[in-house]
């Protein structure tokens, strides 16, 4: 799946709550403390963390692992 962003980087919990896999901070705070987040193959847990167009980011969820590529809009 493709998450379309209007510049060339995004936050990571940003990104997480624009993917509708998260509600809020807190609830992006929690899911990568479970280290259940991962950005170009590595394991990422800081929410901030600037995700660039073209990386991947792989989240496991119960219902088991999404994957989305970072694209710009338009």
């Amino acid at each position: 799946m493709e998450i379309e962003i209007r510049d060339d980087m995004i936050r990571l919990g940003q990104l997480l709550k624009l993917a509708g896999v998260v509600e809020d901070g807190s609830d992006a705070k929690e899911l990568l403390a479970d280290e259940g987040v991962s950005v170009d193959g590595e394991v990422e847990t800081r929410r901030g963390r600037q995700v660039e167009v073209g990386s991947v980011v792989e989240i496991d969820l119960p219902q088991g692992v999404e994957r989305f590529t970072v694209v710009r809009a338009g």
